[in-house]
């Protein structure tokens, strides 16, 4: 076969425009699978940190937020609650909070970046019921040692205001600290850690 009177140029132009539509039209097959594979918006969403505006939140009260399909308290302790946390040591299965069932840069009595406020999972680790926050003391019907703290109607476990569970309870662990961080003085953004400078 001759190619006497073909046109060179004509034929490369013909040749990449037709790789380009076929790239195109593999991009355009392809794009759909690949889209499917991303998380989709609710799944995102269950993830995504929960900003919680701590401002109206009044001594003593407690406020709730969702993260990931679990309730997450945000307690405003007073100094009297702070003072009861030394005062149940002794009572604590595990008060220096050597099992982590908080972040790493959770290291203190009161289980929180700031004392003030205690932010924690709103689940009981026994079989997941929620407890109860009572700061009422004495509560004798509780325990004799009670300084108030959190209690789990399901199966009676006990919790001090720091969510560290008492000893001879179901639960075995302190409740969970979540990763949290402040964005001022008023806001807490639940499921990131703290930015490092």
């Amino acid at each position: 076969m001759s190619n006497e009177g073909v046109d060179g140029n004509r034929r490369r132009f013909l040749t990449a425009a037709t790789s380009v539509f076929g790239a195109a039209g593999a991009a355009a097959v392809a794009w759909p699978f690949l889209a499917s594979l991303k998380p989709s918006a609710r799944a995102r969403a269950l993830g995504a940190p929960v900003i919680a505006d701590i401002s109206t939140l009044e001594p003593g009260m407690r406020a709730t937020y969702l993260w990931r399909g679990q309730p997450i308290w945000i307690v405003r302790r007073t100094p009297e609650m702070l003072a009861s946390l030394d005062k149940v040591a002794s009572s604590l299965v595990d008060p220096d909070s050597k099992t982590q069932q908080q972040p790493a840069y959770i290291t203190d009595k009161s289980r929180a970046l700031k004392p003030e406020f205690m932010v924690m999972k709103g689940v009981c680790t026994h079989l997941g019921c929620s407890p109860i926050l009572r700061a009422d003391h004495p509560a004798p019907e509780i325990d004799t040692n009670w300084q108030g703290g959190f209690f789990c109607p399901c199966h009676g476990s006990k919790f001090d205001l720091a969510g560290r569970v008492y000893k001879g309870v179901p639960a075995p662990t302190n409740i969970v600290v979540p990763p949290h961080r402040y964005e001022g003085d008023t806001v807490v953004v639940i499921g990131e850690d703290p930015k490092t400078a």
